[in-house]
């Protein structure tokens, strides 16, 4: 039978779990704060109708460690010390991946997950596991910006780049920051099924489950950096009009090269087709004039798009999300006022 614990002050009964889990988080110097914060509040949302979870912060070696915003954290326990977990969760930092490199952290994770029924990662910490090859053979997560780098680093890791989250056996990773919060609460789901999770997200004022992927949140080209003469020239001549015709013929005879030059230098800049790439430019053009407040028609016009129905398949095709919606998501917080 569960025990049925009341709260003060008038709160409203709380019942609790035959078992409460034990959340082990490590934390380490250069932690991304909401990494670790954001899911641990939602393990801590959770124990207001069920006291399932123990949250228990975990250093290396027992000592404070210092975040990305440079606050200073105290930890219950050295890695040695942390006992058996339930759950294992590695959050990410700014200065990954060479924060993972160090021996003594791996070395902590390691130990951890030995002792864990599932380990989950947030944001690069996705790298953490990948060197301890615990990702060998599993699909994976992290943060757009880390994506091709850790597939690169790792090929035995079957990295989904446009992935929220991902679960595969007892190993859980997501992308960065706020999709450690839609980790969390996919865990909780597991643990205390979908009505419970609901609440949870209900209280967090967040989505259970959002829709589209990462590449609603990242930049395809806008950073994309040219790194030969003729790569610029041509990313330069698309980018001051890209809604005059692009065809590779064009671009070719723009950089004083062959056409199957142009095809060739693309593909080892940008990793796309000289069309892939015009076309790249035009869906960021639409996108920042959305940003920017733009009507779906105007953006897609000055993008060179023949419709704002062709924008809109485009931006789905991408995104996930069409245009208005990833407008009401992204545009300014800036109102104009009257």
């Amino acid at each position: 039978m569960q025990a049925v614990e009341h709260g003060t002050g008038g709160g409203a009964a709380r019942r609790r779990s035959p078992r409460r889990r034990r959340i082990g988080v490590l934390v380490f110097d250069h932690v991304k704060t909401l990494d670790f914060v954001g899911p641990a509040e939602v393990f801590l949302e959770a124990n207001q109708r069920i006291d399932s979870y123990e949250i228990v912060l975990i250093s290396p070696d027992g000592g404070d460690i210092v975040t990305s915003l440079g606050m200073r954290v105290g930890v219950s326990s050295s890695a040695a010390d942390a006992g058996e977990l339930d759950t294992l969760i590695v959050p990410g930092s700014e200065v990954a991946p060479q924060v993972f490199a160090d021996p003594e952290l791996l070395d902590a994770v390691r130990m951890l997950a030995e002792r864990s029924r599932r380990v989950a990662s947030i944001c690069s910490g996705a790298f953490a596991l990948a060197a301890l090859g615990l990702l060998d053979g599993r699909r994976a997560a992290t943060h757009w910006k880390f994506t091709a780098l850790l597939a690169a680093r790792y090929p035995a890791v079957e990295v989904e780049p446009d992935s929220i989250f991902v679960k595969d056996g007892p190993v859980a990773t997501s992308a960065g920051v706020a999709a450690g919060i839609d980790l969390a609460l996919a865990l909780v789901e597991d643990d205390l099924g979908p009505d419970h999770a609901r609440a949870v997200a209900q209280l967090l004022l967040v989505y259970l489950r959002r829709s589209g992927g990462q590449s609603q949140f990242s930049v395809s080209l806008r950073g994309s950096a040219a790194r030969t003469p003729v790569a610029q020239s041509i990313a330069d001549y698309v980018a001051a009009d890209p809604t005059r015709p692009c065809t590779v013929a064009d671009l070719a005879a723009h950089a004083n090269v062959s056409p199957r030059h142009v095809t060739r230098v693309m593909r080892e800049e940008f990793g796309t087709t000289p069309i892939g790439f015009v076309n790249a430019m035009r869906l960021d053009l639409a996108t920042r004039s959305l940003e920017s407040g733009a009507t779906v028609g105007r953006a897609a016009a000055d993008a060179g798009y023949r419709s704002a129905e062709a924008l809109r398949r485009a931006f789905v095709a991408r995104s996930g999300v069409t245009p208005s919606e990833y407008q009401r998501r992204f545009r300014s917080a800036h109102r104009e006022t009257a």
